[in-house]
């Protein structure tokens, strides 16, 4: 098992270096100066632009300032934001539970919902309970996420008003943040009715971030289970009187959980990229919402370690799910 660790580990070296360098090129594409973006001013004397460009390494050649970078990464220096002066990880971290909180639920969400009516979708194949579950997760798939997230602010939000619009806990509530994640805080803070407060702010957020991987882990499951049913060790097993939970929820779904945790892992990068949009329109202050924020004001360092750091979130996700493969199936840790 450390073997295999090792070897995922040592992929991830080159995956690093192509995102970094993906990262810094991206950001110089942006339109803009840079050094007026800073300085907050429409003009500068060509002297002083000139001193600013050399204080910061703007004067030097691409790949020099490429490997300026790098060497600071290696170093844990991420940068200093143009527009609040402050540390871009310092700035990443204090946002980045209330993405997680948001990701995490939505994920829940689309598991608990997606591998049951998948698997059952598989077991009564043809019917009209799997023609629907599959068509049902095709349109949420296909759905796209602003034009749902706002549909459900339409209905739920002003016509029932049922859901808040925006945010993440009520105005009413105040309270010193503990862990960042808004459910726990609001129940540390005993404050009566803003843990309520927190979930309900939570809702539509998690269902409009939740639909597309829901759909995605659906479909996978039926088909991941419609693969082993068929296999000989689920028919022994029927075939021993085994009870029909037994034989589908332990035989056949422990088998077929492989691909579907696949597609739970690579969902991530889907989750991540679909928080910017989710996050811009519930008005979520977490690092989608940031990031656009960033992209908007041209501030070039938060833009450029925040792609980064959100790459390197989805890498270490991949080599947590590369490593439930060698967990459930022995045969893929010793390179059978």
């Amino acid at each position: 098992m450390l073997r295999f660790l090792a070897s995922r580990l040592l992929l991830l070296v080159p995956t690093f270096i192509g995102i970094s360098i993906v990262a810094f090129g991206f950001i110089r594409l942006l339109p803009g100066d840079p050094v007026l973006l800073m300085s907050g001013e429409r003009s500068l004397p060509p002297e002083r632009h000139e001193e600013l460009l050399r204080q910061f390494g703007f004067d030097r050649p691409i790949w020099e300032q490429y490997f300026t970078y790098l060497w600071k990464l290696l170093q844990g220096d991420f940068g200093i934001s143009f527009k609040t002066k402050a540390p871009v990880l310092n700035e990443f971290l204090t946002l980045f539970p209330a993405t997680v909180e948001l990701a995490f639920c939505a994920m829940l969400f689309a598991v608990i919902f997606g591998i049951p009516a998948g698997v059952v979708a598989a077991v009564r194949r043809g019917s009209v309970y799997d023609q629907s579950v599959m068509g049902t997760a095709l349109v949420g798939y296909s759905m796209p996420i602003f034009w749902w997230g706002l549909l459900l602010i339409i209905f739920f939000s002003v016509t029932l008003q049922w859901t808040p619009v925006s945010g993440r806990i009520g105005l009413v509530y105040f309270f010193k943040p503990v862990t960042g994640f808004m459910l726990i805080d609001s129940l540390l803070s005993g404050q009566k009715g803003a843990f309520t407060s927190a979930v309900r702010h939570l809702i539509l957020p998690t269902v409009v971030l939740g639909t597309i991987p829901l759909g995605v882990i659906a479909r996978q499951t039926r088909s991941a289970m419609l693969e082993v049913l068929g296999d000989d060790y689920v028919r022994t097993a029927r075939a021993k009187g085994l009870a029909p939970f037994r034989v589908i929820g332990i035989h056949a779904l422990r088998n077929a959980m492989i691909p579907v945790i696949t597609t739970i892992g690579l969902q991530v990068g889907t989750l991540l990229a679909g928080a910017i949009l989710t996050e811009t329109i519930f008005s979520w202050p977490g690092v989608g919402k940031w990031m656009i924020d960033a992209i908007s004001r041209r501030d070039y360092p938060s833009v450029q370690s925040g792609l980064l750091l959100i790459a390197g979130v989805v890498m270490l996700v991949n080599l947590i799910v590369d490593l439930l493969y060698g967990l459930i199936d022995p045969r893929i840790r010793h390179g059978r």
